[in-house]
């Protein structure tokens, strides 16, 4: 886990704020003693505004809710071949990238895919079908065969999105990792993973608030609100709590305790209930936050290579610029232990993306149609603050690291790591 004041690095660690240090993918949790520069104001935020429209537009688009519209398509066709694709033990469906900046969706294929399935996805968006060395059923095998062999020498693996091989994070690079995966690899070196208003939230809670574990002190951000069993649960970083341990809000009020965790995909569920809004805020060239408000969210989306996401932490408040490059990862967090389901992404900007004090902070998709709207897409873990630390944003902007590359759970496989069945809806 990564502390305020870190004296030590290490290749992997979680993203809550705590008293202690570590190195690499750091875990993004907080200290109690951090206190925000400016407090939110009180009361429930419910008017919304756009935090996403004062972002400069990639790629040539006129808008943000051009690009958006073009992503959403893309993303529905992706979801259409990546379920097919999964109900056949022998399919050849290697991975999408999704970047609307190249106006096509690409789609990488060991052998030839389904024409009706093609045609399906070219009835949404124009798409072009390339062809893939290995499967992903395949890559998925070899990245269980090098976690294996390799340990904690890798920090990440992953299957690449074309189908070419192995996507690996090293801190000082891996010798022989094509021999010991037994397929091509792509080594990352200098990737390491760290653990990473809002802070005077009522219930039913929502996403991006602050929250401190009574039982150790440490500090997090609320996730989605997610549905267990009928009840609303609130969604946040396994790293940040043990069962029964207690949940507060800055100011000392009960958000209930951990009642369900699962490490394996870094998520858990606080007792207290959930709304279906996520805290968000514009902001200032240097980071500062400008205004804050709250969004409705409106569903799951999972996030493909290429898409364009933002993240809403507690302490770094929203983050926007921020574009996918992997998904299907595990990475190796020191101190921690491996956490599968993982998306790696980086701010295009190389200002901070997330920092300690956002684990269990939403990640979310901008809705095209109305850019007040939100999908979940995940849930803040880990940053790189060994190779890509930066100045942090925000709320809180001393006194803790923050970086440009982190990575996150999927919001799927992070629910289904918790029994929770959707999200809450707004």
């Amino acid at each position: 886990m990564i502390r305020p004041h870190p004296t030590t690095r290490r290749p992997v660690a979680l993203l809550r704020r705590v008293a202690v240090t570590a190195i690499g993918l750091t875990l993004l949790a907080a200290g109690l003693t951090t206190t925000p520069a400016a407090a939110a104001p009180g009361g429930k935020a419910t008017t919304a505004g756009s935090f996403v429209d004062s972002t400069p537009v990639p790629g040539g688009f006129a808008s943000w809710s051009e690009l958006l519209r073009l992503q959403q398509r893309m993303n529905t066709a992706a979801d259409r071949i990546t379920k097919v694709a999964e109900r056949s033990p022998n399919s050849g469906f290697a991975g999408i990238v999704a970047d609307p900046t190249t106006r096509h969706l690409q789609v990488y294929w060991k052998g030839e895919p389904p024409a009706s399935l093609v045609a399906t996805a070219r009835a949404t968006v124009a798409t072009k079908v390339l062809p893939a060395a290995y499967s992903q059923r395949e890559l998925l095998a070899a990245a269980d065969r090098l976690r294996a062999k390799a340990g904690n020498e890798i920090t990440t693996v992953g299957p690449r999105a074309d189908g070419a091989g192995l996507l690996v994070g090293t801190q000082d690079g891996l010798l022989g990792a094509t021999a010991l995966a037994g397929v091509p690899v792509t080594v990352q070196t200098g990737v390491a993973a760290a653990p990473a208003t809002r802070w005077d939230d009522t219930a039913p809670w929502w996403g991006g608030a602050a929250w401190r574990n009574a039982t150790t002190g440490g500090g997090c951000s609320t996730g989605f609100g997610v549905f267990q069993g009928g009840s609303a649960r609130i969604l946040s970083a396994a790293h940040c709590g043990n069962i029964n341990n207690a949940a507060t809000d800055p100011t000392g009020q009960s958000m209930g305790i951990v009642g369900t965790r699962n490490a394996g995909t870094d998520t858990l569920l606080l007792s207290g209930s959930s709304g279906g809004r996520v805290f968000n805020n514009s902001t200032a060239a240097n980071g500062d936050v400008v205004s804050e408000f709250s969004n409705q969210v409106i569903g799951a989306s999972a996030s493909q290579v290429g898409n364009w996401v933002c993240t809403s932490g507690a302490y770094s408040g929203t983050r926007c610029s921020i574009q996918v490059k992997a998904r299907n990862l595990c990475i190796n967090v020191r101190d921690f232990g491996q956490v599968c389901g993982q998306v790696q992404a980086e701010n295009t900007t190389r200002t901070n993306a997330v920092g300690q004090g956002d684990s269990g902070g939403p990640v979310e998709i901008v809705n095209a149609a109305n850019t007040l709207q939100v999908w979940a897409t995940g849930t803040n873990t880990a940053i790189d603050d060994t190779f890509t630390s930066t100045a942090c944003t925000g709320y809180v902007k001393t006194g803790r690291v923050c970086a440009w590359r982190f990575y996150y759970e999927d919001i799927f496989s992070g629910m289904a790591g918790v029994g929770a069945s959707g999200v809450v809806l707004g």
